[in-house]
């Protein structure tokens, strides 16, 4: 029981990292941005991917709304 909830969380997160990590190399207007992001996901992975979703994704979408 204790792998396959293990791997569904592995699977889970490595979707969310991909998904931030595809949303900011093509939604971030400027190039220095995309890049810096970019990096700061891939470096620091599900970390990184949970600052960008609250620091940049979560707020521009309720702006959008």
């Amino acid at each position: 029981m204790f792998f396959g909830l293990s791997m569904l969380l592995f699977i889970a997160g490595s979707i969310f990292w991909i998904w931030m990590l595809i949303v900011a190399a093509t939604k971030e207007r400027s190039t220095g941005d995309k890049i810096l992001w970019v990096l700061i996901i891939i470096f620091t992975h599900i970390i990184g991917a949970a600052i960008y979703y609250f620091v940049r994704y979560a707020p521009r979408t309720r702006i959008a709304r």
